[in-house]
């Protein structure tokens, strides 16, 4: 699914003041066998789209903001403490626990962060909830994000809205994005198209590679 042709958000991508976001692309979520939480129908179409699609897409935007020159940032699901007493209360409710330094914490190889890449650790839903990545990203200058990762209409929904509500122009990245069905990944594009420009993989590429010198 796409935005409209005529989005309002749909605009150029401004050199050096745009940055990609990856929202949860750890072991625990991606390696199949690992989360409890979700059920094995569930996971019949999740992992293949993450494995056929999504990350082969992600690795692709992460080669092209890297050679760009662009800034990419990693949210994680980390506690920062080893027993979790600083995780939200949801958190702590529905079990979610990840303690500093777990390996399934730990963004996947195939994503590796370099030593010059944010990695920003958080114990909520929403990344501008439960991190520093608001002040971050303005003392970056950033001023479009393009988000992807897992799973859709949770983490992912929450850092669209929530970086569009202060002010930044997201563009959401359909094809490398997943969540625990076909049906709640269409429904939740369709209930934040208002907030980001909806693009596939190829477009951004496309839009990176012709972006306007300042």
């Amino acid at each position: 699914m796409n935005a409209p042709a005529d989005s309002p958000r749909d605009l150029p991508y401004p050199r050096h003041a745009t940055a990609l976001l990856f929202v949860d692309m750890q072991e625990l979520w991606v390696r199949p066998g690992l989360d409890a939480h979700i059920d094995p129908v569930a996971g019949e179409y999740y992992y293949p789209r993450l494995h056929e699609s999504v990350i082969p897409n992600q690795i692709r935007l992460l080669g092209a903001f890297r050679e760009a020159g662009e800034n990419v940032l990693h949210t994680i699901i980390e506690s920062l403490t080893e027993d979790g007493r600083d995780r939200s209360l949801d958190h702590k409710l529905s079990g979610m626990h990840l303690p500093k330094g777990h390996p399934h914490a730990r963004v996947i190889e195939e994503l590796t962060p370099t030593p010059n890449e944010i990695v920003l650790p958080k114990t909520s839903s929403g990344v501008f909830n439960s991190t520093a990545i608001d002040y971050v990203l303005r003392n970056l200058g950033v001023e479009r994000l393009v988000v992807c990762g897992v799973v859709t209409d949770q983490c992912v929904d929450m850092a669209v809205r929530d970086a569009a509500d202060r002010g930044y122009l997201v563009t959401l990245v359909d094809d490398a994005c997943a969540t625990h069905g076909e049906a709640r990944h269409q429904a939740c594009l369709e209930a934040i198209a208002g907030y980001c420009h909806i693009a596939d993989t190829d477009s951004v590429l496309e839009r990176l590679a012709t972006m306007p010198t300042r």
